[in-house]
């Protein structure tokens, strides 16, 4: 049986551009954050093509308590769990 570890799912979706394809991204993995093995806050994305070149739908500084902040990856202001339209 293999360790005990993290692994990462990648699900292909189809989005007219970058900015369709990260606001694809914050639903699915608001939806994916009622589960507990999902961390929603490390969610990137790239093109078909270009898998290495990622982008960072989320800010990924953790919060008092380990958690991380739900606000878009180039937010301004502070932090908080509380999402963003």
């Amino acid at each position: 049986m293999a360790a005990r570890g993290r692994y990462v799912i990648h699900l292909p979706v189809l989005a007219p551009d970058l900015v369709g394809a990260v606001r694809l991204a914050r639903v699915v993995a608001r939806w994916a954050g009622v589960l507990s093995s999902a961390d929603p806050g490390e969610t990137t994305v790239s093109a078909e093509d270009e898998q290495g070149v990622r982008h960072r739908v989320f800010c990924d500084l953790r919060l008092p308590g380990g958690r991380r902040c739900l606000l878009r990856a180039d937010h301004d202001g502070s932090c908080t769990r509380r999402p963003s339209r």
